[in-house]
């Protein structure tokens, strides 16, 4: 589909399933060389990245586990500027390595507050992976550790993420049609 409409809303094809899935095979590969013998937990930061989160661990050939967390921060096509945790994590990570995975990180807010939180938490280190990074939208100094891809700061559904709801499901990733 090079269009899909959403509510109120148009959309077009913006990146493939093809390339995210070469982006998250990049970001797999790079995780295996650096976590090897660390047996990290990976932090599914839902609802978005579960599309990621689920490709990524399908690639992963090093032992690890994964849980997930719910976060809010969107209402609609804009951030609302507050985090709020919905579910939190019910392992004892003390001394663990953790790796958030993220679907898009753009103003820095949402992965800032959760590397916070979970800090307080006594890991032996934090990583931040996100499928998809908005830099010019990123009003935060944020230290990603993995990155799918960069991409324009334009609103965006699709591989998870969503517009009110709509939109997860779809495989490719499609730009509002303005």
């Amino acid at each position: 589909m090079s269009r899909v409409k959403l509510l109120d809303r148009e959309f077009e094809l913006s990146i493939p399933e093809e390339k995210l899935l070469k982006a998250v095979d990049k970001v797999a590969e790079q995780m295996n060389k650096d976590l090897e013998g660390k047996n990290p937990l990976m932090v599914c930061v839902l609802n978005g990245s579960f599309m990621f989160a689920s490709d990524l661990m399908k690639r992963l050939t090093i032992p690890c586990e994964i849980s997930f967390v719910k976060l809010s921060s969107y209402s609609g096509t804009g951030s609302t500027g507050k985090v709020k945790e919905l579910i939190g994590l019910n392992e004892d990570i003390a001394g663990r390595t953790i790796v958030l995975l993220e679907d898009i990180v753009d103003t820095g807010l949402t992965i800032i507050n959760t590397v916070e939180q979970v800090k307080q938490m006594g890991p032996a280190d934090v990583k931040v992976a996100t499928m998809l990074f908005k830099p010019d939208a990123c009003k935060r100094d944020v230290k990603l550790d993995y990155v799918g891809m960069d991409i324009p700061n334009d609103f965006i559904v699709g591989y998870g993420l969503d517009y009110d709801g709509y939109g997860r499901n779809l495989k490719d990733i499609y730009t509002v049609v303005e």
